[in-house]
């Protein structure tokens, strides 16, 4: 990303995390991490295939990383999000900020 905006690593890193409020590998691993959650609440799809979907290449780190995320392991999460919450109507934006992990951030 660095070379195509032009800028040398370090200095395409600091601008990233002043843009975005995270370095570009944690935004990157965030935006993942959502979609492995998106997968797990709406597909039966094993977590490792999830894991391998979202683009990373660990399940161990992929757990680990989810846990530190949404505080439970993507199975857990999969258990406290039953099929039958698709059909209750919730507006985009409340799912969406709902679900978001609390990387950085402590509960309300």
């Amino acid at each position: 990303m660095a070379r195509e905006a032009k800028l040398s690593p370090a200095h395409f890193s600091r601008e990233f995390r002043r843009t975005f409020g995270e370095p570009p590998h944690r935004y990157l691993l965030t935006r993942r991490l959502e979609r492995a959650a998106f997968l797990l609440r709406n597909t039966d799809r094993s977590a490792a295939e999830i894991c391998m979907a979202v683009g990373l290449t660990s399940v161990g780190s992929f757990t680990t990383s989810f846990g530190k995320a949404f505080g439970m392991s993507p199975l857990a999460y999969r258990a406290a999000h039953p099929p039958a919450a698709r059909h209750v109507h919730v507006p985009m934006c409340i799912a969406q900020a709902y679900g978001r992990p609390l990387v950085g951030r402590t509960p309300e």
